[in-house]
């Protein structure tokens, strides 16, 4: 398959996310070192996603990925992959939570039901929780305990967005609720996979899973040092876009299949300025 030679800074510009608009608020040193590594999360994911490509091609790629974190391949190509070597490096990035998040996107290479909460969080660690501990790497740290905020935080985030593409999900044939929760509502997959299931079950369940994702946001403000809330400026921008759209949801009476939720222009901006100002 096509090797990536864009420079992180072209894969940031085109991704348009929540994350990319979060990193705005950070120092440039530190704006420019994360944004390299989201262009890295940015590619792995795509990799794995990519319909145009077999299976085994997706896992050659993404083992490459894994090659270039263990600093495995000599000449890396010019662009992210070189600009992500280099960075590893500067920032002595933590080996082991690099290599969960290629693990984790590795997971949706063969769509999977998830039997149980701890199934689902295990696959949230992976692709989310992992990528908020490497972050507070480049964000820096003084206490300990913020790497716990990191890694409930992206508990809450990941739940977040399952919860917001239920009804984008269940176009492509996958469903990410956990198993045993959609049974306690006398749902199945398959009707949600039908984006047509009982009303009333459906919005229960959401609302179940709701209060978990806020269980895991309440963790993390609990978790995060006083003395490291201005690092984690940027990690709290995303704490308050994606819990602001988790109450949307829940207000709206989560019409998650005819919509997806997010946040208005103006609201985006006056969270930014916050994050900017105040922290």
């Amino acid at each position: 398959m096509e090797l990536i030679t864009d420079t992180a800074e072209e894969i940031v510009r085109r991704s348009g996310s929540n994350l990319a608009f979060a990193l705005a608020v950070l120092p440039a040193s530190k704006r420019r070192d994360m944004g390299i590594f989201y262009a890295f999360c940015r590619v792995v994911d795509d990799l794995a996603d990519d319909p145009d490509h077999s299976i085994n091609d997706r896992k050659e790629g993404l083992d490459r990925w894994r090659k270039l974190i263990r600093g495995e391949i000599a000449q890396p190509l010019r662009g992210v992959e070189t600009e992500f070597v280099e960075l590893c490096n500067r920032r002595a990035l933590p080996v082991d939570d690099l290599e969960a998040i290629v693990t984790g996107v590795e997971m949706d290479l063969d769509p999977r039901e998830f039997q149980t909460h701890e199934d689902l969080k295990c696959y949230c660690y992976h692709v989310a929780s992992a990528v908020g501990l490497v972050s507070i790497e480049i964000f820096g740290y003084e206490d300990p305990a913020t790497r716990d905020y990191a890694e409930q935080l992206g508990y809450a985030l990941q739940w977040t967005n399952i919860l917001r593409d239920v009804g984008e999900d269940s176009r492509e044939g996958r469903v990410f609720l956990p198993k045993d929760a959609m049974e306690q509502f006398s749902l199945t997959t398959e009707s949600v996979l039908s984006g047509n299931p009982d009303k009333e079950a459906f919005s229960r369940l959401m609302e179940d899973q709701t209060n978990v994702a806020r269980r895991f946001y309440e963790s993390a403000t609990r978790a995060l040092p006083e003395q490291d809330q201005k690092s984690m400026r940027s990690a709290e921008l995303m704490r308050r876009i994606y819990s602001a759209i988790l109450d949307r949801m829940e207000a709206d009476g989560y019409n998650v299949f005819e919509k997806r939720y997010h946040l208005s222009k103006t609201r985006m901006i006056m969270e930014f300025l916050r994050a900017k100002i105040i922290g």
